[in-house]
């Protein structure tokens, strides 16, 4: 049997045990169905292999090939990672296309005796339904934009909101990074892989509440913001929260610990600054980061960068926003914070046209 998608909720609604993408790992590791499980039936070079006989010997020679692979690779599967299955074990197998690879291992697995089926299309059916989600479909609930300068704990209060029920888009959990020059934190998602944690989150939207998303600029990091999400954030009106500069320095260095513990990651992201400030000022922070002046630093960064940055941005948007102040950003602070904000919500979705 085959289970063909037809939309976004039907993966989020199945019933299987696991998912398994028979695809080579560096085409898992670019993307793959959420929960999916890699366990391939041709390794890369396998793969890479298969394919140039393909091509220079003859199809017939690829296909015997790709045949005994397939199956040398089964049996270390079966011997391994599904060697504690039992019998009642339902899974849902996928390739890129739905063909010959993954009709390949569900046959032995049905063989077996498991209950196994195929996505209809494969991988690329289901990318066609993100490509639908992010490019083509409006956003389905009204947006509203969470706004505030660098250090204003837009991201924890985003978080708070989320855990009081407030339907909210998490852009920087998506796309593992803090959305500055400052804000690394490890290996992102490939475009692809962070179009289809959008894509889930999109479909999860109730249309008859508002969405939250954070002031991001078009790319988080190296992920592209998708352009209908871009244009409804650049629309929407806003809550920007408003904290003195002394506690969103004290807040920076709470929430880029890692880069303060790092002082040559620090060192060198300082250094990319020398395109935007005279030599001399970069030389000042970066003094001040070898001595550990650290919130010296924060404040002069958001001085002298990241707030005119802000303002000169905001001055070309023409939307409503509604200030919501705070003078600390400590736990208590930012739940206060998060209350005022889900307060306001109501009052700012029923002025929208």
């Amino acid at each position: 049997m085959a289970l063909e998608l037809t939309s976004l909720a039907d993966l989020g609604g199945h019933r299987f045990d696991d998912i398994i993408d028979v695809r080579a790992p560096a085409e898992y590791a670019e993307d793959h169905l959420p929960g999916a499980i890699n366990l391939p039936v041709l390794d890369d070079a396998e793969r890479a292999q298969v394919g140039t006989i393909y091509k220079q010997v003859s199809p017939f020679d690829a296909r015997k090939i790709g045949a005994a692979l397939v199956a040398k690779n089964a049996s270390l599967h079966l011997r391994g990672p599904l060697a504690d299955r039992p019998g009642g074990w339902r899974p849902l197998v996928y390739c890129w296309r739905g063909g010959q690879r993954s009709g390949s291992f569900a046959s032995i697995l049905s063989q077996i005796g498991w209950r196994v089926e195929l996505v209809k299309g494969g991988y690329k059916a289901w990318r066609g339904l993100v490509v639908q989600a992010v490019y083509d479909q409006p956003v389905a609930s009204r947006v509203i934009v969470l706004d505030g300068n660098t250090g204003s704990a837009k991201t924890e209060v985003l978080q708070a909101l989320a855990a009081r029920g407030v339907q909210v888009i998490d852009l920087e959990a998506m796309a593992n990074h803090r959305g500055s020059l400052f804000g690394a934190m490890g290996p992102q998602p490939s475009q692809k892989a962070f179009e289809g944690r959008l894509a889930m989150a999109l479909s999860r939207l109730d249309p008859a509440r508002p969405v939250v998303v954070e002031a991001e600029s078009s790319k988080v990091g190296e992920c592209r913001v998708p352009p209908r999400l871009w244009k409804a954030m650049t629309q929407a009106p806003r809550v920007a929260l408003s904290v003195p500069l002394a506690a969103r320095a004290e807040y920076l260095i709470r929430a880029y610990a890692d880069m303060v513990a790092d002082q040559a990651r620090l060192s060198e992201v300082l250094q990319q600054l020398r395109h935007a400030h005279p030599a001399k000022r970069v030389a000042e922070w970066q003094a001040m980061a070898a001595t550990g002046r650290f919130a010296e630093l924060a404040e002069q960064l958001m001085d002298n960068h990241y707030d005119p940055r802000y303002a000169k941005h905001r001055a070309r948007i023409e939307v409503p926003v509604t200030e919501v102040q705070a003078d600390r950003l400590d736990a208590t602070g930012i739940a206060i914070l998060a209350a005022r904000v889900e307060a306001l919500l109501a009052t700012v979705q029923a002025a929208l046209p």
